[in-house]
This record gives C-alpha cells, structure tokens and sequence, in this order.
C-alpha cells in the first residue's frame, strides 16, 4: 500500500475513532493509537495520536464547555504538571510490541469494581492523582482513558459532564505526550511522521467526530453509556493481546 493510500485510511480511522469518543469518552483513542501503532513508528504514532486526540478532545470540551467542572480541571491540571516535571527526567523508547501489551492491559481497568476504591474525581486530592496518573500512564501506554474512568465513576456527574470534563482534562494528557515524544524527534532525519496535511486534514475530520459523537450522546441513557463503554473498550484490549501475543513471538 502506497503512503498515500494509508494516510487516507488512517484519517478514515481519525473521523470513525473521533465520532467514538464523541460517544463514549475514550474508546476511540484507544483505536486510533493502535492503527497508527501498526502504520508508523512508535514515537511518531504517539505525536500523531497525541495531536489528533488533542484536537478531537478540545472541540469535544468547547462543543460541551457548559457542562465542563471547572474545580476538577484546575486540580487535574497541577497534576499532570508534576507527571510532565517527573517525566522529563526519563527516557522511554517502547516496541510495538510492549506498546499493544498496554494497550490489551488498559481496558482491564474498567472492571476495577466500584466500591474497591473511593475515587472521586470530584475531590481536590483526588483529582491531582488523576492528573498524575493518568498523564503518565497516557505517555507510557499512548492512551489511558479507563484509569480515567476509574476516578469519574463515583462521581455525581451526568453523562455530559463525565464526557466534556474527562475531554478537558485528557487535552492535558495529550500535550504532555506530545512534548515527550516529539522533542527527540525535533531535528531527525527520518521521524516517520505523516505530512503535514495530514494533520490538515485530521483536525477538522476529528471536530466533526466530536460534534457527531454528541449527536448519539443526547440520545442514550447514563445507564447504557456506562456499560457499552466497558464492554467496547473490553473489546479492543482482547484484540490487542493478541496483536501483542504476535509481535512478541514474530519480533
């Protein structure tokens, strides 16, 4: 297949995987991370990632900013700054195959049981560990939406605000792998990274998901959005063990 020919398909992908996580919040950035995983090198498939998600969960927050919880944005944001801090200090370069690993193990997170932790995004201390967390386990496995999930499911937040609050939040994530990824690459003669239309093209592609997300959003109930979104996310971690189980034994 030309390069031409898979940009085209991975922002088929970028629009489908947009309208996803327009839906459920994170479900689709763990399949955009594992079809650039499998289409280009690890560090540029975690730039390209970081600024697709970056763009598709900031409309997400605009287009739902009145049901935003600003408090918890705040302290997630000092969070996430001390993972940047911490990360700045390590090198991680991962194989594919270690990167489909995470990826398989993340969704796993969404059956952590309700009552085995008291997280609450909702709560001051709890949401800088969300920050943290998450931000770290975003640049280390590319994705991290179900840690994220973890803090937001004792919440008392309606299916809006869990959506527009957790896309605010993950654009933090986002740029923290951005930075972490991309600096190195800064000056390579060869970082794999599509060209620059693409990124032309993804970003309005990812808005449009977002705004079409919303549309089938406004139509479900809290009770059914919370159990596809487990069940999907379960779906894919299953599919990316064996694409890990595979590369393992290949490599």
């Amino acid at each position: 297949m030309s390069s031409l020919a898979l940009s085209f398909m991975l922002l088929i992908v970028v629009l489908v995987t947009a309208t996803i996580s327009g839906v459920f919040g994170m479900a689709g950035g763990l399949m955009l991370m594992g079809a650039l995983t499998l289409a280009m090198p690890v560090s540029a498939a975690m730039v390209t990632h970081g600024a697709v998600q970056f763009v598709s969960n900031g409309w997400r927050a605009v287009l739902h900013r009145q049901h935003i919880n600003w408090r918890i944005i705040v302290m997630y944001g000092a969070g996430s700054a001390i993972a940047a801090a911490i990360l700045a200090l390590v090198t991680y370069e991962p194989t594919k195959a270690w990167v489909f690993l995470l990826l398989g193990l993340v969704p796993g997170l969404a059956w952590i049981p309700k009552g085995r932790f008291n997280l609450d995004a909702a709560k001051p201390a709890h949401a800088v560990a969300c920050g943290l967390t998450v931000t770290g386990l975003n640049v280390i496995a590319g994705v991290s939406g179900p840690l994220l999930d973890v803090f937001f499911v004792r919440t008392a937040l309606t299916r809006h605000q869990i959506v527009a609050t957790k896309a605010a939040t993950q654009a933090f994530s986002h740029t923290v792998k951005m930075a972490f990824y991309g600096v190195p690459l800064i000056g390579a003669a060869q970082t794999g990274m599509p060209a620059w239309w693409f990124f032309a093209i993804a970003a309005p592609l990812a808005m449009i998901g977002a705004w079409l997300g919303g549309l089938v959003l406004n139509r479900m109930s809290d009770v059914n959005f919370m159990k596809w979104t487990k069940w999907l996310v379960t779906a894919i971690g299953v599919i990316y063990l064996m694409q890990a189980a595979y590369l393992f034994v290949n490599e």
